[in-house]
């Protein structure tokens, strides 16, 4: 795992500056050193005007052979890759019996051997893994930039002013001499609405996220191109007409699901250094610790964190879980002033404003994690492929009551709920009987007004993502901020959990989770691997008829009969959880000086882009009433967090 830069400056004045190629990619490298603290490597030709830079963790071959920069046995290309690939060793030998030779025993190498016989795309399409690719050919002299399919690695590139820069992470392109960025108010809204900038877009006007599955080329002529190497729609599409003619038993499913998971996760324990797995306790990371084990003739390593709030907690649970598989289990906690220290810190670690409060959890998962292993297998991308939101099982109940009432009843009722602050909803659910209570009760009951509020199935949806309205008004400007696109999506009929499944793997999934894990990992120079967005899983989970993921009120019912053969079946009977944390407490208790500070009238005063009377409104109405969402006013302080550290 790495990070990745480079820059490609056809500026006519750019070969008269005093700093060199090699410098300014060695200088945007150093910014990214979390994401490689083992080595730091540059490459550069003056005369092609082109620079690229890598900054490593050394996961698998820890020897200088598999260093980068990296030049191809036949000196065409020159690579930089951030990323694992987990079928090498079978296209190594595959490019062996071609007559290829090789130094070292690393993925880099034999992913450069194999753009040498088989060609960019070619070679993007036989790659089970997930990477961010940077590929120099000095022969044709263009610039190809590759990302993975399901975007689990990311690449942020902008071509300004005859020059192209990319990264893997926006901090480094504030090292590059001349660059002057420009906030970008529509990206902005996106972020206000959904806690997170969706790809394309980026922060930065010009700057953008390449979309996974797909490369983009930059030829010697100026000219860029995208084509993608796989799609989602395509694969959404197949798989649910699959899907409708599914006559495969239920046991062979099964068996095949798991015989695949376990593929999955074999080849991604494959390491040179310590390796072990996130545990919380919930079906996805029990199930891929739990097949980690079955293959591991040693107590694999697992990690989880705590919280002395008792909603918040699963490291009980998790302890539970990992007594039975028989892990080397690890947990710690932490407090409300853990969370304090690690806040400030969000900025640097999200160079992107960025909001998904769970982000805290992740980072301290991680951070306990790096202190014993290297790499970590998580088990992110269940809720997507099995349906495991509770959106997907609330989605049809909620449709189908309150979608025939009128809508001004609907309205009324809209209205009403948030009279009651969140907290003072669950102060009234916690007097209920311990087994009628419901977790978060509060906020579910708040996105319930929200979600009243929908006149189409598309708007509930969005409604559900967004955990409330769009807040376009904290936007001094007016901004068009539609809702995440669903372009793509398959055509189901009547059918729409299967496209709000593609609309969260399209957006939800690259955009927040995989940018949080991303980041809350490489941040302390720990690699997370995710089997379950194997493309190979992905596409056999889109093939898999409706019934085989939710079932009986119940989603992922085809994982959880897998895991069953491993943890009983009532170990693991309990409603989601989520990684989630107190936010209205900490907010208006030990953080709440923090974000006074950060929402003072004259910082407000002071930005060109909010409108101060909204946002103080805004925090007014939480602190006083709790009348507007936590989750809004986290994002909010996200915002001014990230513009306090990279635009003060």
């Amino acid at each position: 795992m790495c990070g990745i830069v480079g820059l490609v400056d056809y500026r006519r004045s750019a070969a008269q500056t005093s700093t060199t190629l090699l410098e300014q990619t060695h200088r945007m490298a150093t910014t990214l050193a979390h994401r490689g603290p083992d080595a730091q490597g540059a490459w550069a030709n003056e005369g092609m005007r082109v620079g690229l830079g890598h900054r490593r963790l050394s996961i698998i071959d820890l020897s200088p052979e598999g260093h980068q920069p990296m030049v191809s046995a036949n000196d065409r290309y020159v690579m930089v890759y951030n990323g694992e690939v987990y079928n090498f060793r079978e296209l190594r030998a595959e490019l062996e019996a071609l007559g290829h030779k090789f130094r070292g025993h690393s993925d880099t190498e034999v992913i450069l051997a194999g753009f040498v016989q088989w060609g960019v795309k070619a070679t993007a399409t036989r790659l089970i893994g997930m990477f961010a690719i940077a590929l120099w050919d000095q022969s044709e002299r263009n610039l190809f930039l590759i990302r993975d399919r399901i975007g689990i690695k990311p690449i942020y590139w902008t071509y300004q002013d005859s020059r192209l820069l990319f990264a893997s992470e926006l901090k480094a392109f504030h090292a590059v001499e001349g660059w002057q960025p420009q906030i970008c108010e529509n990206a902005l809204a996106y972020f206000f609405g959904y806690s997170c900038v969706p790809s394309p877009l980026s922060i930065y006007k010009g700057v953008h996220k390449l979309s996974p599955g797909h490369i983009l080329k930059f030829s010697s002529d100026g000219k860029l191109s995208q084509s993608n190497y796989w799609s989602l729609s395509d694969v959404a599409q197949k798989g649910w007409d699959a899907s409708l003619q599914h006559r495969n038993g239920v046991e062979s499913t099964i068996n095949a699901l798991e015989t695949l998971l376990k593929d999955a996760i074999k080849r991604r324990m494959v390491a040179d250094v310590p390796l072990g797995a996130f545990l919380s306790g919930g079906i996805d990371s029990t199930l891929v610790t739990a097949l980690m084990q079955a293959q591991s003739n040693t107590p694999v390593k697992t990690f989880t964190i705590g919280f002395s709030e008792d909603q918040f907690n699963e490291a009980t649970h998790a302890e539970q879980v990992a007594k039975i598989l028989g892990t080397d289990h690890i947990s710690e906690y932490f407090s409300a002033a853990d969370a304090l220290e690690l806040v400030p810190k969000l900025a640097e670690l999200y160079d992107e404003p960025f909001a998904d409060s769970s982000q805290l959890p992740t980072h301290l998962v991680s951070l306990i994690t790096r202190r014993h292993v290297s790499v970590a297998l998580s088990g992110d991308g269940g809720d997507e492929l099995f349906a495991g939101y509770n959106r997907y099982i609330w989605f049809n109940s909620v449709w189908r009551t309150f979608g025939s009432i009128p809508r001004p009843l609907r309205s009324s009722i809209s209205s009403l709920i948030p009279m009651l602050s969140t907290q003072q909803w669950d102060t009234l659910a916690n007097k209920l009987p311990r087994k009628f209570q419901v977790r978060q009760f509060g906020d579910k009951l708040h996105l319930l007004a929200s979600a009243l509020k929908a006149n189409s199935r598309e708007e509930l949806y969005i409604k559900l993502i967004q955990k409330g309205d769009m807040p376009e008004r904290f936007i001094r400007e007016t901004v068009s901020a539609p809702a995440f696109a669903m372009t793509g999506a398959p055509d189901t009929g009547k059918a729409f959990i299967p496209q709000m499944q593609y609309g969260d793997m399209n957006a939800y999934l690259p955009d927040d989770i995989l940018t949080k894990v991303d980041r809350a990992s490489m941040g302390v120079g720990l690699e997370a691997r995710v089997p379950l967005l194997d493309h190979r899983v992905v596409e056999f989970a889109w093939s898999l008829p409706m019934d085989y993921k939710l079932r009986d009120g119940q989603g992922k019912w085809i994982l959880r009969q897998i895991l069953y053969k491993y943890v009983p079946k009532d170990v693991m009977e309990r409603p989601k959880a989520g990684f989630g944390i107190p936010l209205q407490s900490w907010l208006s208790g030990p953080l709440r000086d923090w974000a006074e500070a950060l929402l003072a009238p004259e910082s407000l005063a002071r930005d060109a882009i909010l409108n101060p009377a909204a946002v103080r409104a805004a925090w007014d109405g939480f602190i006083n009433n709790g009348s507007e969402s936590p989750y809004l006013i986290w994002n909010l302080l996200m915002y001014q967090a990230w513009k306090a550290r990279w635009h003060p």
